[in-house]
């Protein structure tokens, strides 16, 4: 999977759900399966995400890179 701004959380989560630590440092919480926060993320882009915990989009990126190349 390919992890461009426009990737929707709830996707990486899907995918990579043991990255959650990495989402949690940027502020983005562990959710549960059907929660008002999981259907959040559901339309919550990685770039949305970077703006809401106000972290420089291509850093947070590249840190969602290097956690999703380890899988």
């Amino acid at each position: 999977m390919e992890i461009t701004k426009d990737t929707r959380v709830s996707d990486i989560l899907d995918e990579y759900g043991d990255i959650a630590d990495v989402m949690e440092v940027f502020g983005v919480k562990r959710v549960a399966r059907f929660s008002i926060r999981r259907l959040a993320t559901m339309a919550l882009t990685v770039e949305w995400a970077a703006r809401i915990h106000r972290v420089p989009l291509e850093e947070f990126l590249d840190i969602l890179k290097k956690a999703t190349a380890k899988k």
